[in-house]
């Protein structure tokens, strides 16, 4: 009974919203709370918009608009915490080397990834497409390495979109994007951008970039596997091999014209980076607005992303961090998940289990910003122009924080050996020095200078695939060829069979016309030969 009056609420929203609106059905399984953030920013937007959107995900939104229609398929409590403690294990390791960090998550991450599979098998997801009276215009999929998840939008029968936090190299293949190793740097390569890059990075970049396709090859092996496992035979679905022939577009959190590295997209790549932002920051809790007015130094935003807890850091780390931050003159918001369970109390520093980060960063009291180097943090203080302190963990960040210095928004410090000397000689040089907040101020004038704003960007493509039934006239001819066709290695071999061939053929040719030379010149030695007797 309660399966289908669950199924009948939802049939009862989404047709009469969809009367105002297209209906757009989101899934988002990633188990980091920074995708959610990007993800469910989107959604927000849509469903301000005027659109129905339903949205899916294991995680708890940390808020929820009003107008969506939120389907909660919670993750079992033993994988979230395997998932925790593989990320926490991350901070007391060196991860400085990306491609190892991540070829060994996954193996660690399989049992993971798997438990994501079983996510559409749920009832409350199987009733989005095998009840006739759920309409859906659209499906948006959060990307976090399950492709197998796409084939909502094939039993769906709708138009697919992708959001994805990282930029267009990683995922670009997807919609045929070229793939230009001699200058654009693989997704954890930090180049500087704009500028061309000598034979050393580009030997480096080739290794990543193939060490990058290597790791997607194993991904989408897994994860052919898995779709096998979810749905069988299924004959409504295509092979895996032909799920990504389906996509319309693919959202990307960046901004490749001012944040680089410039590089070629095919249309249906559509970047919009900062979409978690708002163009108006929202009314700070009372007691952070509080705070932060009293804040006649300035004051520090501390924040380690949403991934990492308490638990996960060195406690001699935390002592000495709380030991600088405490002496300071500046006020510290400490983004800190165990309340009960505080590094030390000092006047001028503020504790928060959850900190509204663009909102705060917004605050123009704020004058460092020390952070992860999320890409989404950075965007945020990139936005609002924050000098930064980066304590790279894992992942990608190793390579943002390394990208951030060389624009000159701050400086990279190792939380594996951080030391009180060091951190506070950081802080004080990002807060002493005006060449970084001069810096990123500078920037955050060109990020915010486009033709559409992230939001406007994002309502438009998404209303546009809507309007032309999934666009396939935008899509890449590559997405639908071979990788033998899309290289041209067919035509490669035979032009080079066709020039082997004129070789063969000129050889034969001319020794052909060699020995009937020969033949002609013996022949007329012997005739000589003969005349002389002769005489």
């Amino acid at each position: 009974m309660g399966g289908i009056s669950r199924c009948l609420a939802l049939q009862i929203v989404v047709l009469i919203a969809g009367a105002h609106g297209a209906n757009i059905l989101g899934l988002f399984t990633s188990l980091s709370p920074s995708h959610l953030v990007i993800q469910m920013s989107m959604a927000r937007i849509l469903a301000e918009r005027g659109h129905n959107v339903t949205v899916v995900t294991v995680l708890k939104p940390p808020s929820l608009h009003k107008d969506i229609n939120h389907i909660l398929v919670p993750m079992e409590e033993d994988i979230l915490q395997a998932f925790g403690s593989l990320l926490g294990g991350m901070t007391k390791t060196d991860n400085s080397n990306a491609y190892t960090s991540m070829f060994r998550s996954v193996r660690q991450l399989s049992e993971t990834f798997s438990k994501m599979g079983d996510v559409m098998k749920q009832p409350l997801v199987r009733d989005l497409y095998e009840h006739r009276d759920n309409k859906f215009d659209l499906v948006m999929v959060g990307y976090f390495m399950n492709s197998y998840q796409l084939a909502l939008a094939h039993k769906l029968k709708v138009p697919l979109v992708l959001a994805l936090s990282n930029p267009p190299s990683f995922l670009g293949y997807f919609l045929g994007n070229p793939w230009e190793v001699s200058y654009v740097p693989a997704m954890n390569m930090a180049i500087e951008s704009g500028k061309p890059l000598g034979i050393g990075h580009r030997i480096l970049n080739l290794l990543g970039s193939l060490a990058q396709r290597l790791f997607m090859f194993i991904i989408e092996f897994r994860n052919a596997r898995i779709y096998r496992d979810i749905y069988g035979d299924d004959p409504t679905l295509p092979s895996y091999e032909d799920l990504n022939k389906n996509i319309s577009l693919i959202f990307f959190a960046s901004h490749g014209i001012s944040e680089g590295p410039i590089r070629p997209n095919v249309p249906a790549v559509i970047e919009i980076g900062g979409i978690q932002v708002k163009e108006q920051p929202d009314k700070l809790p009372q007691n952070l607005e509080q705070f932060l007015s009293a804040a006649p130094q300035g004051a520090i935003l501390l924040s380690l992303g949403s991934n990492l807890k308490k638990d996960h850091l060195k406690s001699d780390v935390v002592q000495k961090m709380f030991n600088v931050l405490s002496k300071l003159e500046q006020k510290v918001i400490w983004k800190w998940d165990d309340l009960d369970n505080l590094p030390g109390k000092s006047e001028n520093i503020l504790y928060s289990k959850w900190v509204p980060q663009d909102d705060v960063l917004a605050h123009p009291n704020i004058t460092l910003f020390i952070n992860h180097a999320g890409k989404g943090g950075l965007t945020e203080a990139q936005y609002h122009g924050k000098p930064m302190l980066a304590l790279p963990v894992f992942g990608d960040q190793p390579s943002n924080a390394d990208v951030m210095v060389m624009q000159g928004f701050g400086i990279k410090q190792s939380i594996l050996t951080l030391e009180e000397d060091s951190f506070l000689q950081g802080i004080r040089e990002v807060l002493d020095n005006p060449k970084y907040a001069t810096a990123v101020k500078s920037f955050s004038t060109l990020y915010r200078d486009r033709p559409l704003s992230a939001r406007e960007t994002l309502i438009y493509w998404v209303e546009y695939v809507i309007r032309h039934h999934g666009a396939p006239h935008i899509q890449s001819p590559v997405v639908h060829m071979s990788y033998i066709a899309a290289n041209n290695l067919d035509v490669y071999a035979v032009i080079l069979g066709t020039i082997v061939a004129l070789c063969f053929i000129t050889k034969l040719v001319f020794g052909l016309i060699v020995r009937k030379i020969r033949n002609n010149s013996t022949k007329a030695k012997v005739h000589q030969k003969h005349k002389l007797k002769k005489k």
